[in-house]
């Protein structure tokens, strides 16, 4: 599975040419952000990586927001999409697909999860990815709710939905803590959100 970091983004207009710069501005600012963080990346510093001026690449995008903005709905929708191509498979397949996802190491590498951190704290106060955020952990939650309310027990927290959030929790949290806490580390996150997961569902862990 390749990771989200190597998913093709795709360009906001059909334009041959602009759709290899737009590419470029995307990965200029990816590549910023995982060096110096987003608040001291500016947008000289991604036309810089991209190769380019800044007044060219302002005719691609309305500013550092604008390219943030794109590039966070992209990413959550690639997650997205490798969460739901799951959904037809049983509860217990589901939750290995998403243990592996999140904490295989096959599917969101690391940078991309300093990536999606810097972007969570950015949407605090930023209207466009705040909505995008919501999205992001609305459909996320979504999708757990359906994969317990086709389980034995349900979910064992006040019903599928209520279950639903604290699994999300756990997931957001212990994929967090991997990338923090260096005493966490993947196949023990993986090893925790699975076990837990299926004690959630009711399903025996050992099989």
């Amino acid at each position: 599975m390749a990771s989200v970091e190597q998913a093709k983004v795709s360009p906001p207009q059909n334009a041959p040419r602009g759709d290899k710069r737009r590419k470029r501005i995307l990965r200029a600012l990816h590549d910023c952000i995982i060096e110096k963080g987003y608040a001291k990346t500016t947008l000289a510093d991604i036309a810089k990586v991209a190769d380019m001026y800044p007044s060219h690449l302002l005719y691609y995008f309305d500013g550092k927001d604008a390219i943030l903005g794109y590039y966070f709905k992209n990413v959550s929708e690639k997650i997205l999409q490798r969460i739901e191509c799951h959904h037809d498979k049983s509860p217990q397949q589901q939750i290995d697909s998403l243990s592996e996802l999140f904490f295989a190491g096959k599917g969101i590498t690391i940078s991309e999860i300093g990536f999606m951190l810097e972007c969570f704290g950015v949407a605090v106060h930023h209207s466009e990815l705040h909505r995008e955020k919501a999205e992001l952990d609305d459909r996320c939650k979504a999708y757990i709710t359906r994969l317990f309310e086709n389980t034995p027990r349900q979910g064992v927290i006040s019903g599928p939905k209520d279950t639903a959030e604290i699994a999300y929790a756990m997931l957001i949290g212990l994929r967090t803590a991997v990338y923090f806490d260096k005493s966490m580390e993947l196949p023990a996150a993986h090893r925790l959100f699975r076990n837990t997961m299926l004690a959630l569902a009711g399903i025996d862990s050992s099989n």
